[in-house]
């Protein structure tokens, strides 16, 4: 339905705003597009990842994690290897501020009494309220070596004098389920960065190399691509990993699962590289480059890298989630890492078995970190992606 034109003679309306007219408001404007316009790069990429609040506090969680794995021995209220044997599979116990009249005493937990019962065969725990235990802070305890190098036994937090602290339960050998994911998040944290470390180095130099030169490299390098990423990896990982010899101490088989972990999960890394480089070869800085006598090498590593990092920053990111889970499933499956080492996946082998999950389900508490963590790193990679292109 068309308009209808106004009567003649009768005023025109219009648009624009009678109020009065600031001009300090265009010199802000100016300025803040100044300021954009000036920003470097990295800036721009910081201002654009602040924005996403959730990747924003994943970051701040993971940073948290990982400064938390410095100091393991000091957070954790027990050492890796302390048996409680009068409190094996005992319950989670609750941290209370109040006694039973009411009166506040601060954090303590109630002592408890172990009882048979002969009826289902099992221990039956119970809380004495009479027995209170207060919680020590900056105290000492069980003795440990600090990274192995240095002898101590000062803790964060302690179980009272004679008294007993097991906030997530114990396990079968009354071994504390928390200070035992406390001590597995530093393995299980650190095999994520060095896996994604050495497949980053693959997927760089491998997809670099088949994206600047093509031809036959290029061929063969795809076509052994698509021949790793059409093997299930789970089978391939467990093939992989009961090819090592059993008397292989606890270090070499560390980084063994982390060359496993990074030797197959390289592929999708060098095929950004590649598709990156195949269309950047074609610019003019590339072939002034080459004019110059520039070395294949320094080109790719100097020139064309450093174009998309902020890409491969992010799909890193996103990578390490599926180290710590592959870490997590090989040892779950008991090829994996092997004890005394302890990580989450050797944790939660404890709780294979459904009669174990029924009648102690706290033994799956090591699967909170794992699941936080793998949303956290998501979270965090989308937030980098995002950010990776700040003109968007």
């Amino acid at each position: 339905m068309s308009t209808p034109l106004p009567a003649p003679g009768a005023p025109l309306e219009h648009y624009v705003s009678d109020a009065p007219f600031d001009p300090m408001s265009i010199e802000e404007m100016t300025a803040e597009q100044s300021k954009v316009n000036q920003a470097s790069q990295l800036r721009l990429m910081w201002w654009k990842f602040k924005r996403h609040r959730v990747a924003v506090v994943s970051g701040i969680f993971l940073a948290f994690l990982y400064l938390l794995i410095l100091v393991s021995e000091i957070v954790a209220p027990y050492n890796l290897h302390t048996r409680n044997m009068d409190f094996i599979y005992a319950p989670p116990q609750r941290v209370h501020l109040f006694d039973t009249q009411g009166n506040f005493v601060g954090p303590f937990v109630y002592g408890r009494e172990m009882n048979l019962d002969m009826e289902n065969l099992k221990r039956v725990y119970t809380n004495n309220p009479g027995n209170i235990q207060p919680i020590r802070f900056f105290c000492r305890g069980d003795s440990y070596k600090f990274w192995g190098l240095v002898e101590s036994n000062i803790h964060l937090v302690c179980p009272a004098e004679g008294g007993q602290m097991f906030l997530l339960g114990t396990d079968r050998l009354g071994r504390d389920v928390l200070s035992r994911i406390i001590y597995g998040a530093r393995i299980s944290l650190t095999i994520g960065l060095l896996g994604v470390a050495f497949s980053f180095l693959l997927g760089i130099v491998i997809g670099g190399l088949a994206g600047y030169h093509g031809g036959k490299l290029d061929l063969i390098v795809q076509r052994l691509i698509e021949v790793l990423q059409s093997l299930p990896s789970i089978p391939l990982w467990m093939a992989l990993a009961a090819i090592m010899p059993v008397t292989w101490n606890p270090i070499l088989i560390y980084f063994a699962i982390t060359m496993i972990l990074g030797m197959l999960d390289w592929t999708g890394l060098a095929r950004a590289v590649r598709s990156k480089l195949l269309a950047l070869r074609e610019e003019d800085y590339v072939l002034a480059a080459q004019l110059m006598g520039a070395k294949p090498s320094r080109i790719i590593g100097r020139h064309m890298i450093p174009g998309f990092m902020s890409h491969l920053i992010a799909t890193a990111t996103i990578s390490i989630p599926g180290m710590i889970l592959g870490e997590t499933a090989l040892s779950f499956l008991g090829l994996g890492l092997r004890p005394p080492i302890t990580s989450w996946g050797i944790l939660l082998t404890e709780a294979r078995g459904v009669t174990v999950i029924a009648f102690y389900p706290w033994l799956l508490f090591p699967m909170i970190p794992v699941i936080l963590v793998i949303l956290a790193f998501n979270f965090l990679g989308d937030g980098l992606r995002d950010a990776a292109d700040p003109y968007k």
